[in-house]
C-alpha cells in the first residue's frame, strides 16, 4: 500500500450563496475531480463533492455538510488530494505523474543528471521538476520531445538532447546571474 498523495485539485473559493466552490482541477477529465468518493484536504478533513459541473474550465461543486456562501469562503486555498491507492491501475505503458516522483533522470548517454522532484503547472503545460545531483532545481517540459523514456521497473527516466539542451539554459543563466 502507497501512502503517497495524490493532488486532485485546489478549492479557489465559494460559488453562489448555498456553499458551492470553485474548484481548479488537475484531473485529465475536470469532473474526474469528484469521481473518487471522499477526498482528503491539505488539513487533514475529508469531504465528499456532490453535483459537480463545469463552468468554463473551472469545476463547480457543492461539498457534503457545506450549506453556506460563509462556511466555503473558509475553504479557499484547501488542496483536495487522494492517497495513490485510490486511482484505477493504468494500463501498460501508462502511469501517473505521481509514480515518477524520486526515479533517477539520465541523459541519452546514460550520465545521472537528478531525480524527479515532482510536476509543476504554471499554465504552458506540464514541468517535470529534476532535482539536480550538482544541486539546485531545473524544470523540463514533459513532452516526449523532452523525455521520450519512461522505466518504472527500472526506477528511470531519460532526458532528450533537447530536454538536456533546457537544463544546460538553466545552468547558462544561474551563472549569468552568478557574475551579476
Amino acid at each position: 500500500m502507497s501512502d503517497k498523495q495524490i493532488l486532485l485539485g485546489r478549492i479557489l473559493g465559494p460559488h453562489g450563496l448555498k456553499g458551492e466552490v470553485k474548484i481548479k482541477s488537475f484531473t485529465a477529465d475536470p469532473l474526474a475531480v469528484a469521481s473518487y468518493g471522499a477526498v482528503l484536504a491539505s488539513d487533514g478533513r475529508r469531504f465528499k463533492l456532490e453535483r459537480a459541473r463545469m463552468q468554463g474550465d473551472i469545476v463547480i461543486a457543492a461539498i457534503k455538510g457545506v450549506a453556506d456562501r460563509n462556511v466555503a469562503e473558509t475553504l479557499k486555498g484547501v488542496e483536495l488530494l487522494i492517497t495513490r491507492d485510490d486511482l484505477p491501475e493504468t494500463d501498460d505503458g501508462e502511469y501517473y505523474q505521481a509514480d515518477l516522483v524520486g526515479l533517477a533522470v539520465f541523459d541519452e548517454a546514460g550520465d545521472k543528471v537528478g531525480e524527479v522532484a515532482g510536476f509543476q503547472h504554471f499554465g504552458a503545460g506540464d514541468l517535470i521538476e529534476i532535482a539536480r545531483d550538482g544541486g539546485g532545481t531545473s524544470f523540463v517540459p514533459f513532452a516526449e520531445s523532452m523525455v521520450p523514456h519512461v522505466d518504472l521497473e527500472e526506477g528511470r527516466i531519460t532526458l532528450s538532447e533537447t530536454g538536456m539542451a533546457v537544463i544546460a539554459a538553466d545552468d547558462d543563466a544561474a551563472k549569468r546571474k552568478a557574475g551579476r
